[in-house]
């Protein structure tokens, strides 16, 4: 082991750099070294890291992202790379899928236009949202005196969790083409993002000393407002796809 760390030349004497934080350990490569610490231990290590934060985003959501706020983020993937691997992957299910969204509709005009803006800047639109519902979780919970970025940071996880859900309906449509299923499914994961909404928020806000009927009343609230403004976004999509997009 060298007496000097080999990212910054810093003399180091603990397992870590004081100057950069990389680990004394660190080593030649190898086909050993690659297989079993950086696939393995990246890809499938549920201690931190990506698989962590979904798992932290499902079992316990707000309680995972408030500590994340308040600093422990050392186990959590970042919000912006959660988000992009995420689409990256929902981008592979929907290559897969027998019947295009438009199709479940009568009239294919609801949800066209919205489809050709997504596959043209998805990586954008997706966040559109946030900065409103960032905003209304703020003045909703200003006791909690989370600032405005702060409820950026759990909104932008929150959209993860919801994210992940909408994977349910893209999933149906590799196995089946019936509408009528689809659209009960579609129908299923909007009802379940409502309800995990309630959740992440009632958990995330439940230590700041609201009363409980106070917490329940404003995280209801909150979570049609949400469903409201993804909606009113996608509507306000809709209609600049079908006017500026062939």
């Amino acid at each position: 082991m060298t007496n000097n760390c080999l990212n910054c030349n810093k003399e180091i004497i603990d397992k870590f750099c004081s100057s950069c934080s990389q680990a004394t350990s660190t080593h030649r490569f190898s086909l050993s070294h690659v297989f079993q610490h950086d696939f393995i231990h990246g890809i499938f290590h549920f201690d931190k890291g990506f698989f962590y934060t979904i798992k932290e985003l499902f079992i316990r959501p707000g309680h995972s992202i408030r500590e994340y706020v308040q600093g422990k983020r050392i186990k959590h993937f970042n919000y912006f790379a959660t988000t992009i691997l995420l689409m990256t992957i929902g981008y592979f299910i929907k290559k897969w899928t027998k019947i295009n969204a438009s199709e479940l509709y009568d009239d294919k005009k609801t949800v066209e236009g919205l489809l050709k803006v997504l596959k043209e800047y998805s990586k954008f639109t997706i966040f559109l949202h946030i900065p409103f519902i960032s905003f209304t979780s703020y003045l909703f919970f200003k006791k909690s005196k989370q600032n405005y970025t702060e409820n950026l940071v759990l909104n932008l996880y929150m959209s993860c969790g919801t994210l992940i859900i909408s994977f349910i309906l893209f999933c149906s449509m590799i196995f089946t083409t019936n509408k009528d299923f689809l659209l009960g499914v579609n129908y299923f994961v909007v009802a379940l993002t409502f309800l995990y909404v309630i959740f992440f928020y009632y958990q995330y806000f439940s230590v700041f000393g609201l009363k409980k009927y106070q917490l329940i009343m404003r995280v209801i609230i909150i979570a049609f407002l949400y469903l409201l403004a993804k909606q009113i976004t996608n509507n306000i999509l809709n209609t600049i796809g079908l006017k500026y997009f062939n």
